[in-house]
């Protein structure tokens, strides 16, 4: 099975803070499923991120929504085309005050950074080399 987009759910809590953070990233939001109780974010061709303030999230959940800066239920990963390219989101995220979960990971094959947004989702922009020029 294959899907043709991906919209992942996150719970916020301030939506004029979670825009502003994700603007200054360099992310634009869809006006036409933005509203003060949800925002389309537009993380590249048929991929997005629908913030939705903690009210409005808990109608489409039976459960506690957990607080994201005490615990951890998924880490978003985003490919970037580089590595100057991940470590060039990871800083916008830093200055926009994103917190550092913890240090850049390098694996050789694969470079990654993560952040936590202000609601404290962590999200890891990586860098994944060609199968063809990672080393053994």
């Amino acid at each position: 099975m294959q899907h043709s987009q991906m919209f992942v759910n996150l719970p916020i809590r301030d939506m004029a803070r979670s825009r502003a953070f994700y603007e200054a990233l360099g992310y634009r939001f869809n006006p036409q499923f933005s509203n003060d109780q949800g925002a389309c974010l537009v993380l590249g061709e048929n991929l997005f991120a629908m913030l939705l303030v903690h009210d409005f999230f808990a109608t489409f959940v039976d459960r506690p929504i957990a607080d994201a800066r005490q615990t951890v239920q998924v880490l978003v990963a985003l490919p970037c085309a580089s590595r100057e390219a991940v470590d060039a989101l990871a800083d916008r995220a830093l200055a926009a005050g994103a917190t550092t979960p913890r240090g850049a990971q390098d694996l050789g094959f694969m470079y990654s950074r993560a952040y936590a947004d202000p609601d404290g989702n962590i999200w890891e922009a990586f860098h994944m080399a060609d199968p063809g020029q990672a080393q053994a």
